[in-house]
């Protein structure tokens, strides 16, 4: 495949952008086809494990469609507890048993994948995510559809670039497009799927903008293969609201945004510690992880039903659980009752079942919660303000819902630009840019200390991913085995060789560091003459002690096909001379020994080679 696939792009020249158009389809496809999977197995748990069994029906927004006919079962709402702790349990076994990283809301591991793993995510997570994420969700935990979502779509763009060998560049390319089309899908956003990405990798504000076109594409193509699972009337269905309009009068209405952002800031840095102080607290439970979500699970099916009874068996309150969409949709809805207490106390406990449902290692995305915590925050917000400060300023408390919706995440996401873009695609509804503009950019500069994703870094110029951009590598491309003396005789210590032998040896040569080695003349240890000093107080011992008395076991090494730069970050992790170099071609025996000095003349000669050639380009040409 890989051959006939080269070939294909020799032939039209589509080693450029042709390359990211084919690369990027395919991975749309895959993600739409992913989203598709992943709404079909959510419904159908829902349905069979949640609905049948509770009489429990999670309400959905207005765009959304039931894959299957609500039976009708009677409400029992303990049940509900009774199941939640079963989808912990098969969850947790799942994840932890197949594919541990896919546990908690997935896109951390996207964004430590981009920075860290060389964009490498293992081709199992997908299937994993979507399983255990299916099962979280369809039993009622608290979670968003984003997180299995982006790693779906991540981990297959993946696996595409690694199967074609693609260089670690276009592999965090094609990770983050998978990750961009999987969001753009699930939430019919396409535009914000293809932002998102490229932003929520950074902490400040910084954009990935190599990502930015090959994620548009993926993005696209997911949704629009998306949109074929839905009727045909649905397709300009959009997920929230109902076309609010706002036309603003006055700067003065500001005033009451920046207020609410304000409001939104402290919901968000009390959303966050609460996420990861669950998750730390889960930490320190003497129990196996597989157990965890179960019991994170059943915690928060208890407070949800406990919601339930406080707002006098309100069905808007059991927002708590499951996506909470329904409610959301009730409070930015306008001539749709929903009081300010219960608005407020979904909030609160909103942000208590997701952190107990993800935090305790359940799987699903933080996005969604989210979006009905900020929601509810502020179109409870806006009713306050309308009844007590800005009667005259605030003419649809709704409009603080929709607001607040990207507000909050914004705050909690540093992504901004997307938020505001995919909160506008979601709602059908533009007027609303100006306010939504001003209370993000204010909730991002306001939070920037805190972060629901912990793996962002600050700006690209942190990124491992971005090493070397700013800076000439130096060291690039030179190996170990071009600059180690080859003809050097080192000498070595058999295992069972005594102290006493050893140090007449030390009296006979320069040699600094000494590989011990066993029967087999593999290196089993390492001793430097320091080693040996410390030994020489005694002499009555010297008979008795033998090498592997003396050696350090646990050796740092190098191979001959290492670069000068990973040998330069060993020898300064401990401070040490000489490396070891073994050859992993030939059972692990040694070939010879690098010096750092060796290391550093071979620094010393690229940089004068940098120096002549950049002298000669500045040199005028002389004309014959």
């Amino acid at each position: 495949m890989k051959r006939y696939f080269s070939e294909f792009l020799r032939i039209f020249d589509l080693h450029a952008s042709g390359k990211w158009f084919l690369l990027a389809s395919a991975i749309g496809v895959v993600a739409g086809l992913g989203a598709i999977a992943f709404q079909f197995l959510s419904h159908l748990v829902l349905h069979y494990a949640l609905s049948s069994v509770t009489g429990f029906h999670p309400r959905e927004a207005a765009g959304e469609h039931a894959v299957f006919e609500p039976e009708e079962t009677p409400f029992q709402p303990w049940l509900i507890v009774v199941v939640m702790t079963g989808g912990g349990v098969v969850s947790g076994l799942l994840v932890y048993t197949f594919a541990p990283e896919a546990e908690g809301h997935g896109t951390d591991a996207a964004i430590d994948a981009f920075h860290n793993k060389r964009g490498q995510i293992r081709g199992r997570i997908g299937v994993v995510k979507t399983l255990a994420s299916a099962i979280t969700l369809g039993t009622g935990g608290s979670g968003g559809r984003e997180g299995p979502i982006a790693q779906i779509g991540a981990s297959f763009g993946s696996f595409l670039s690694q199967k074609l060998n693609l260089s670690a560049r276009d592999t965090r390319i094609l990770m983050a497009a998978g990750m961009g089309a999987g969001v753009g899908a699930i939430f019919r956003a396409p535009l914000a799927g293809a932002l998102f990405a490229g932003e929520i990798m950074y902490r400040d504000a910084d954009l990935e903008s190599d990502v930015i076109v090959p994620t548009a594409i993926s993005s696209i193509v997911a949704y629009s293969v998306f949109a074929l699972s839905m009727p045909q009337e649905m397709w300009f269905t959009h997920l929230f609201g109902q076309g609010l309009t706002y036309r603003p009068s006055s700067l003065l209405e500001l005033i009451p945004f920046g207020l609410m952002a304000i409001v939104l800031v402290l919901f968000a840095i009390v959303y966050i510690k609460t996420f990861y102080g669950v998750h730390h607290l889960f930490k320190k439970i003497p129990v196996p992880p597989h157990i965890k979500p179960a019991i994170g699970a059943a915690i928060a099916g208890l407070l949800g039903i406990g919601t339930f009874f406080w707002c006098g068996q309100n069905p808007q309150a059991l927002a708590v659980l499951a996506t909470g969409y329904g409610t959301l949709q009730d409070a930015i809805t306008p001539g749709v009752t929903v009081s300010m207490a219960v608005l407020l106390i979904v909030a609160v406990v909103k942000i208590l079942t997701t952190s107990l449902t993800i935090s305790s290692g359940g799987s699903g995305g933080v996005f969604g919660p989210s979006m009905v915590i900020g929601g509810c925050i502020g179109t409870a917000t806006g009713m306050f303000f309308q009844q007590t400060l800005f009667p005259e300023l605030v003419k649809n408390p709704q409009m603080y819902g929709i607001v607040g919706m990207a507000g909050f995440f914004a705050a909690c996401a540093h992504a901004p630009i997307s938020t505001i873009i995919m909160v506008s695609e979601m709602t059908g509804d533009y007027n609303l840019l100006l306010p939504t503009m001003w209370t993000s950019t204010l909730c991002f500069l306001l939070c920037r200390r805190w972060s629901l994703y912990t793996k962002q870094v600050p700006t690209r110029l942190e990124s491992p991913a971005h090493r070397g951009d700013f800076i000439v590598d130096v060291l690039e491309g030179i190996l170990v085995k071009d600059v180690y003396r080859k003809d050097r005789k080192i000498r070595l210590v058999p295992e069972g060789t005594s102290l006493d032998d050893i140090v007449h040896k030390l009296a006979t040569t320069h040699q600094h560091y000494f590989p011990v080695v066993d029967a087999d003349e593999k290196v089993v240890g390492i001793f430097s003459a320091d080693d040996v000093r410390s030994w020489l107080y005694d002499d009555s011992i010297w008979k008795l002690a033998n090498a592997r008395d003396v050696m350090v076991t646990n050796i740092v090494s190098v191979t001959p096909d290492d670069d000068l730069n990973t040998a330069l970050r060993r020898f300064t992790a401990l401070n040490i001379d000489e490396i070891p170099i073994l050859d992993p071609a030939n059972d692990d025996r040694l070939t010879g020994m690098l010096r750092r000095k060796e290391v550093i003349a071979a620094y010393n000669r690229r940089l004068m080679e940098y120096k002549v050639a950049a002298e000669e380009s500045r040199s005028p040409v002389s004309s014959n």
